[in-house]
């Protein structure tokens, strides 16, 4: 069992206090929006085994069956399949969908083909995998996700009194729903910019005025001026978890991250497809192409087993589940058979020997058996196999 270093992603979007209160030190005046956990190449933990520290990630590749079990290298090769993160927004997130694994493929293998960099500002896929993920709430926590049914968008939009949002009333009133929101999405992400940025200012503007359900969408317009990714966000639904709660983010699902601290966890993939609150590049047509034009109100994940309360997902990549450790409880011994990721966020539960911190992590091994006891909460994230 290896205790980690973690490092901290000091994305613009971040909160400048939220990971540091979780870890008891000092601001810096920076954001800190992510604390990576896992053995990707981009910010990979490290951990010291004697000869001083070194990336998980170099670790997992000199004995990958060693580290992660013959049966998880046999179904995801040999690298951990997820990303571990504590998240803090602190500014809302790009307004985005992943693609599933098959669109993940072709199109990473199409703009290799045509020699598009990897780090070009107009590249999609960066790398062959989904990108399936799940957020949990530490504290309150808002996002956007899923459309709403049309019929309740277009209320939505009408209820700002903008004459320039009726066209869009209209197409969301008049069509099958999946053509509806098709045609919405596609009408305001290719409106000329100049008049789209008026139609943001009215209806942010009118939105302040009316709260109440609007109160989510007016203070995009701050962070993002004239961005069509605004009226694009009021075609989602708003929900705000409770701590404890989690949602789940399946391939197509529009989303955004607005406010709050969480855990998350996805698979090890860096394949985004933005569809607005950001400068970065946004590709209209690729994009329809992924989205999901499908609407629902998202499932909300609330596990209420003792013990191992687990998350239920509809992927392997990725497992997380919860333990609420009761002062004077009996230990939790937990399964040997893959490679797992203990996370402590509240307390100064142990891992083993280790007594962990809030916001600090321990590696473990397959094979290797760990054992939780004392008080406090700890996130478990693992592989099915």
């Amino acid at each position: 069992m290896d205790r980690l270093t973690n490092p901290i992603r000091p994305y613009a979007w971040g909160s400048t206090t939220a990971i540091p209160a979780l870890l008891g030190v000092e601001p810096t005046g920076e954001p800190q929006a992510e604390m990576w956990m896992g053995a990707h190449p981009g910010a990979p933990s490290r951990v010291d085994r004697g000869a001083g520290e070194v990336p998980l990630s170099e670790v997992i590749a000199a004995d990958p069956e060693g580290e992660l079990g013959a049966a998880a290298v046999a179904k995801f090769g040999p690298a951990l399949p997820f990303l571990f993160k504590i998240l803090a927004a602190g500014a809302p997130l790009s307004l985005q969908v992943h693609p599933d694994l098959a669109r993940a493929k072709e199109g990473f293998e199409d703009e290799e083909r045509r020699g598009v960099p990897i780090d070009a500002g107009h590249r999609n896929y960066k790398d062959p995998n989904h990108k399936p993920e799940l957020i949990c709430a530490l504290t309150h926590f808002d996002g956007l996700c899923g459309f709403r049914p049309p019929l309740e968008a277009a209320d939505l939009l009408e209820g700002l009194g903008v004459d320039s949002l009726k066209p869009y009333v209209d197409l969301l009133r008049a069509h099958p729903v999946d053509a509806a929101l098709r045609e919405v999405l596609t009408a305001v992400l290719t409106a000329d910019r100049a008049e789209m940025a008026r139609t943001v200012a009215d209806a942010a503007a009118a939105a302040e005025r009316l709260g109440g359900p609007y109160a989510p969408y007016a203070g995009l317009v701050h962070h993002f001026p004239g961005d069509p990714g605004v009226i694009a966000a009021m075609l989602l639904n708003h929900v705000r978890l409770q701590p404890g709660e989690a949602m789940f983010l399946g391939a197509g699902v529009p989303h955004a991250y607005l406010d709050g601290l969480g855990v998350e966890i996805m698979a090890n993939s860096d394949n985004v497809l933005r569809c607005g609150l950001t400068p970065k590049h946004v590709d209209v047509p690729e994009l329809l192409e992924v989205v999901v034009f499908e609407p629902g109100e998202p499932a909300i994940l609330r596990p209420e087993d003792e013990g191992e309360e687990v998350y239920e997902t509809p992927i392997d990549e990725f497992r997380l589940s919860r333990y609420v450790l009761a002062p004077g409880a009996a230990p939790h011994s937990l399964p040997d058979t893959a490679p797992q990721i203990l996370l402590c966020t509240a307390g100064r539960p142990r891992a083993g020997e280790l007594t962990l911190a809030p916001g600090e992590s321990v590696f473990v091994p397959a094979g290797e058996t760990a054992v939780l006891s004392g008080a406090g909460t700890v996130f478990r994230a693992t592989v099915v196999v």
